[in-house]
């Protein structure tokens, strides 16, 4: 078993994305320590131009995904962008 696969380590990874997010929506982070799947979602989230003020149901939305996925399965956290397409497929278009 993986330390993925193990719910200690997986409960950890969820409390500190959890922690990460909320850092974001109250306007930046205030540590200087972070996992590198914590940067890459930084970057991810950076890369799809979100402006916390204004997307911050998308990211509550996000966390709620991502504690689905953790309590479902191994981590680490699906990136934002998986996020953001995963709800693009999943609803069909109105245009």
């Amino acid at each position: 078993m993986g330390a993925e696969d193990d719910p200690i380590e997986r409960e950890i990874t969820l409390n500190r994305f959890h922690r990460l997010i909320t850092e974001i929506l109250q306007g930046g982070t205030r540590r200087t320590a972070f996992q590198r799947w914590e940067v890459e979602i930084l970057l991810d989230i950076a890369s799809c131009g979100v402006n916390p003020r204004h997307s911050g149901s998308q990211l509550r939305q996000y966390m709620k995904a991502v504690r689905r996925q953790l309590e479902n399965g191994p981590g680490p956290p699906m990136k934002f962008s998986a996020f953001l397409q995963s709800k693009r497929t999943r609803r069909p278009s109105t245009e």
